[in-house]
């Protein structure tokens, strides 16, 4: 009898084993699993931002963040754009810097900003469209100046903007060019905080050939593939984002030399030799963004929109939205701090582009 006691308490701890086994195995399957998941397809169902302090974590094309806010749809000297896809969020600063922009722009002759995507509510691959923009430090701002009149929510998804390059020559159309684009660039160059713009390689030689006096802004427009109808506003990582990883600073000089003229022969424009491979977004998965962004996803969402966009500043760059007491307040940062774009660089000579991306 006491063999058999023994027997059926050996088997059931065996049994017991097995399945803690098995239960351990299931949960190191499930956590595997969800490394695997395409984060795109995780950061791109989120319709609200991560309810935290900002911070921003990787890089500026693999990475997330928390703490984001929205612009608001319409103000004064901007209106949104691409509503549906609602890439209206980014770090406190970055959307503190649109609204400055747009009021600056405005009294130097523009009739207001036209704001093409900023970043998803949580940052992290998009579904479609850009590499970068994941970490809610990136803007698009339109060539097309703002219209008189407010676009209704149909005008907002179709209408096209406007390119400023002839496609065969890479050249600027000079009856679309005008001083007043001239002056929005240097004023988006001229904050701090700014590190780099993005820009068509011809609109960067038809600054190159125009721009009389001080040049030094010149530094900060870059050029790149596609941006003919809209320039790319970059910050740097901010005060607090522990993680965030810095861009190479801008090489020295103006950027009107040789990296400027290789844009203007055969090599950047040969067709892509594999136009079928995957693009970066389509297979980037959880496991390769950093290991807070897992946090990001799960934090607690905002009790509403409403409470998280940043209206009209007046162009003083403090937020005039006023959440009531019953909704969480959302801790927006610090004012901007000035970040040193024309940091020395130990590049001895201004790197080529890479290969055409896929953007």
């Amino acid at each position: 009898m006491k063999m058999r006691k023994k027997s059926l308490f050996q088997t059931a701890t065996r049994i017991a084993a097995a399945a803690v086994a098995a239960f351990a195995l299931s949960g190191l399957a499930a956590t595997a699993a969800r490394a695997d998941e395409l984060a795109k397809d995780l950061f791109g169902a989120q319709k609200l931002p991560a309810a935290t302090t900002p911070h921003s974590y990787g890089f500026y094309s693999k990475g997330c963040f928390s703490g984001g806010v929205a612009i608001a749809t319409d103000g004064p000297t901007w209106q949104a754009m691409r509503l549906s896809r609602n890439r209206r969020w980014g770090h406190p600063t970055m959307i503190r810097l649109i609204e400055k922009l747009s009021h600056d722009a405005v009294a130097d002759g523009w009739p207001g900003l036209l704001v093409g995507d900023i970043s998803q509510p949580r940052g992290g691959p998009m579904l479609t469209g850009h590499a970068s923009h994941q970490i809610g430090l990136d803007a698009d701002i339109w060539f097309t100046p703002m219209p008189d009149h407010r676009l209704t929510p149909v005008e907002r998804e179709n209408m096209s903007a406007t390119s400023l390059v002839n496609e065969k020559t890479h050249l600027v159309i000079d009856k679309l060019w005008s001083p007043a684009h001239e002056r929005l660039l240097k004023r988006a160059a001229s904050y701090p905080e700014v590190e780099r713009i993005l820009v068509n390689p011809g609109i960067k030689k038809k600054l190159c050939d125009t721009v009389k006096g001080d040049r030094t802004w010149l530094r900060k427009i870059r050029p790149f593939w596609g941006h003919d109808y809209h320039f790319h506003v970059r910050i740097g990582c901010q005060p607090g984002s522990v993680g965030c990883k810095a861009q190479e600073s801008t090489p020295a000089g103006d950027g009107c030399d040789k990296s400027l003229a290789w844009w203007f022969t055969e090599e950047p424009w040969r067709p892509n030799k594999n136009p079928d491979a995957p693009k970066a977004r389509d297979v980037m998965t959880m496991a390769s963004l950093p290991k807070e962004c897992r946090a990001v996803l799960n934090a607690p969402s905002p009790q509403s929109e409403a409470a998280v966009t940043m209206g009209d500043t007046g162009g003083s760059g403090v937020a005039t939205t006023k959440p009531d007491a019953a909704k969480p307040t959302i801790d927006v940062g610090e004012p901007p701090v000035p970040a040193n774009a024309f940091a020395p660089t130990p590049i001895k000579r201004p790197p080529l582009p890479l290969p055409k991306p896929s953007r």
